[in-house]
């Protein structure tokens, strides 16, 4: 079937089903959201002296939420928006969120803000797409919410006209998404576990609500949905071609895998021993991550290490060569890491501590999925800087020196060697990646 024909019939598909409930979605959108359970939603703003805290809080909140990451152009203003965001589905672009009142969030009041965020919808009522992590920001709380709005109402404005997003049919339908908010979505606050502890709630709050870190750690289905916000399972990130590791298998990014100092420097410094922050990892650690309060970094990690672990992800065991030939590539892939690894990670693979991180024992060398791996040998491995780490050591880009059965022998060597034990890398994986878009 041609990707035509397959969009062709998403598209019936949606349309079909979503008739009937768009009609639904319409009168829902005529009703006033916000007065639903006024005691819970109303507005928290304040006029008095209190505002200067509240306008304090929501400039860290929005660090938290990692807000500017997308809604941030490089090189342009801060929250200007025009960001585009690729996906499988087409390119998104971020919206202007400054307070400008014809092209930003100038003319919108807290009610609007908090609609968008808990309910997915625009000022106008229009629906909002998933790209903007509402099943996420749902879960934050009202006051919360204020505090977010006052902080962008107190940047400095900027004229700049949101664009729109370049879809491909049906996903450009906007009206369709009545059927996806019907099959994948519910407004719903967070519900406090009562049995664990408030470190262990605050820790909850961050990670599926606020900090959506479902949106990038997990699978997608054919529309774009995962299972939901507690879904930290990992999956590919087709836009950009990176892979975010599963939070909740120790051959991946489990958390629990590491000691608790390791975790800690992990999340301060984005390095620690056996594991470093690269690619999309690192921008969300340099704009939000190092900004978390030390009882919301604690309340994170507890959380993250407190999750039930599922089996490791099938690995294929050195499954596709023989013994003979097997050997062959491990001895030329030995003399390619002696040549252009070892003077950093060390003969054994046991990199310095604090600054390269061991291949020894690293799961991000030896998970399944090999894009990150052979990602950061093309590209190169960059920690971000940090306020505890000013002067990290990158990585340079082997693209332009290695060709890409050298990358293939040189992974197939690290990932089998020192006790690790992983699949051999092949051509055709590591050309899939030679032209991925580095941004």
């Amino acid at each position: 079937m041609t990707q035509a024909i397959k969009y062709f019939m998403s598209g019936m598909v949606m349309l079909v089903f979503g008739l009937g409930w768009y009609v639904y979605e319409v009168g829902y959108l005529i009703h006033d959201d916000v007065n639903e359970d006024h005691a819970q939603r109303q507005s928290t703003l304040t006029n008095d002296i209190a505002l200067s805290e509240q306008i304090k809080r929501g400039e860290y909140l929005t660090r938290v939420g990692n807000c500017m990451v997308c809604h941030t152009a490089r090189g342009a203003s801060l929250y200007a928006g025009g960001k585009l965001i690729p996906s499988e589905f087409g390119n998104f672009i971020s919206p202007n969120i400054t307070p400008d009142v014809q092209t930003g969030i100038g003319s919108w009041t807290a009610d609007d803000f908090w609609r968008a965020l808990h309910f997915g919808k625009a000022r106008d009522g229009s629906l909002l797409y998933p790209a903007f992590p509402y099943p996420n920001y749902t879960l934050v709380s009202r006051g919360d919410s204020d505090a977010m709005f006052a902080y962008l109402k107190s940047i400095p404005a900027v004229s700049q006209i949101s664009q729109s997003h370049q879809l491909a049919f049906p996903y450009n339908q906007r009206a369709l998404l009545a059927v996806w908010r019907t099959l994948y979505f519910k407004p719903h606050a967070y519900e406090t576990v009562p049995e664990k502890s408030n470190s262990w709630n605050r820790g909850a709050y961050l990670v599926n609500g606020l900090g959506h870190c479902s949106a990038c750690h997990s699978s997608r289905n054919t529309l774009g949905a995962n299972a939901g916000t507690q879904d930290l399972d990992g999956g590919p990130m087709p836009g950009i071609a990176w892979y975010a590791p599963s939070l909740l298998r120790m051959n991946e990014a489990h958390l629990a895998k590491l000691s608790e100092t390791e975790s800690s420097n992990l999340f301060n410094r984005a390095i620690a021993n056996n594991a470093a922050m690269s690619g999309p990892m690192a921008e969300v650690f340099a704009n939000s991550l190092q900004y978390l309060e030390v009882t919301d970094l604690e309340a994170l990690t507890s959380y993250l290490r407190s999750l039930a672990s599922k089996p490791d992800s099938t690995q294929s065991y050195k499954t596709e060569y023989s013994q003979q030939v097997f050997s062959q590539l491990m001895t030329q892939g030995a003399a390619l890491y002696k040549t252009h690894c070892a003077d950093c990670h060390g003969t054994s693979g046991e990199g310095v501590s604090g600054i390269y991180p061991a291949l020894k024992q690293n799961n991000s060398v030896t998970m399944p999925d090999i894009a990150n791996s052979i990602r950061i040998t093309l590209t190169g491995g960059f920690p971000p800087v940090s306020r505890q780490y000013t002067r990290p050591y990158g990585m340079p880009p082997f693209g332009p020196v290695l060709n890409d059965n050298e990358v293939a022998l040189v992974l197939t060597y690290i990932r089998n060697s020192w006790g690790n034990q992983a699949g051999a890398v092949t051509v055709a994986e590591v050309n899939r990646y030679r032209n991925a878009p580095v941004n």
